[in-house]
């Protein structure tokens, strides 16, 4: 009954997760016929599933032979990441491995047997990543394994040290995030379904990476915490705690608080760069790819936005508010409205003695300004009375029905959250 009284108060929910599972979801996500492809394709369309439930829909949903090179792209970086995360690795041979991993590409045997990552099988099978790697066009290649090489230097750069100064945490975001979004850009762009700007631009690019990457770290915080990780800049959280442990000590929570509210202010300087991003895309398939994570950041940064709960546990966004924007985010006025919807929300919780509150407000100016909506806010969530009661009702009779959604769709939209 929790969950009817959830749906109970955003009878919207209700409608968008409906209308996702009854086939909305195909304008999104329509999903790769694997009797079309080859076998070391469909091998590598396997592991894509198996180990990201974030990428693996919206990889599939692009078009043409685009699809098939962020496929590898993305199995590639995930093979050169398991290697990162194994701790069961000396720094002896993880280093070389990651400055190195580039060549990989290259070697059709290469394979590695020994890692204890729950996604290994990546690395176990690469023989069949790099074969298929190989099968690309070489316009692709060349964007793949440049990528791979700088982000693997970048993360031996990091192993052994902690993320100290706000330049840093750029610098480290960049190699584990903003390298993806220039990867990404320039395969775009040498797919000839975006114009030659987008992946040119590699600044733009590089913030839409950190601005996904900076809203994990700061949501993902007390997580990090409990698994020996952290990734929050020294520079900020020391002007406000010893250890960046103590946040979550009761006593401090609000400099907690004041902590958080700096770095999602900071993480704010970058949605003027995806909305500039964004504006040039032309291909729905690509646009949608794009947007969809932005807007679920912003989401995410306005439900974590002064809010205690992060020092205590997890910060989600709701399943049918996901399924919402991931339907909405299909065009440039519908993801400046959602934009605007959010930070308006987290300009209404700003509280006048934060000591970031006046950045804030201003960031939150220049985004208002560039996302202004043509047409009237309400557009988006207007529901007329009778709507509501049909949904309040609609609510009651199939509550348990939505409870029980496909495992497929299921997963994605708490990837969505994720």
């Amino acid at each position: 009954m929790e969950l009817l009284r959830k749906w109970l108060g955003h009878p919207e929910d209700i409608y968008h997760l409906l209308r996702f599972k009854m086939g909305g979801y195909r304008a999104v996500m329509p999903r790769v016929d694997p009797d079309t492809l080859g076998l070391g394709l469909r091998t590598c369309y396997r592991y894509l599933n198996q180990t990201s439930r974030s990428f693996a829909a919206v990889i599939q949903a692009l078009d043409g032979e685009l699809r098939h090179a962020v496929c590898i792209f993305y199995l590639v970086l995930r093979a050169l990441d398991t290697i990162e995360d194994d701790m069961t690795i000396s720094l002896d041979v993880k280093v070389p491995m990651l400055n190195e991993f580039h060549s990989y590409l290259y070697q059709p045997e290469w394979k590695y047997m020994e890692s204890k990552e729950k996604h290994r099988q990546v690395l176990e099978d690469f023989p069949t990543i790099s074969m298929e790697f190989r099968n690309l066009a070489k316009v692709y290649q060349d964007v793949i394994s440049d990528i791979c090489h700088k982000m693997g230097v970048g993360m031996a750069e990091f192993l052994e040290k902690k993320v100290d100064s706000q330049h840093e945490w750029d610098r480290y975001c960049h190699y584990v995030a903003g390298l993806v979004g220039i990867g990404l850009s320039r395969l775009f762009s040498a797919s000839e379904l975006e114009d030659p700007i987008v992946g040119q631009d590699t600044e733009l690019a590089n913030s839409m990476g950190l601005f996904l990457q900076k809203t994990n770290i700061i949501r993902d915080y007390l997580e990090d915490q409990m698994e020996g990780r952290e990734f929050w800049p020294r520079e900020v959280w020391s002007r406000y705690t010893k250890k960046l442990s103590d946040l979550t000590k009761p006593e401090n929570i609000d400099l907690a608080v004041q902590c958080l509210n700096e770095l999602i202010t900071n993480t704010l300087r970058h949605v003027p760069d995806v909305l500039t991003y964004l504006s040039r895309l032309k291909n729905q398939s690509v646009f949608n790819f794009c947007a969809i994570p932005q807007v679920m950041a912003i989401a995410t940064l306005a439900a974590c936005y002064n809010n205690k709960q992060v020092f205590r546990g997890v910060v989600k966004i709701r399943k049918g508010q996901a399924v919402t924007l991931m339907m909405d985010a299909t065009n440039m006025q519908s993801v400046k409205a959602i934009m605007y919807q959010y930070v308006e929300e987290i300009y209404q919780k700003i509280p006048s003695t934060d000591p970031s509150s006046n950045k804030t407000q201003q960031i939150i100016a220049s985004i208002r300004a560039m996302s202004l909506p043509s047409g009237p806010m309400a557009s988006r969530h207007h529901y007329s009375p009778i709507y509501l009661s049909c949904a309040m009702l609609l609510a009651a009779l199939s509550w348990q029905y939505l409870s029980t959604i496909s495992k497929a769709t299921e997963e994605y939209v708490q990837a969505g959250e994720n």
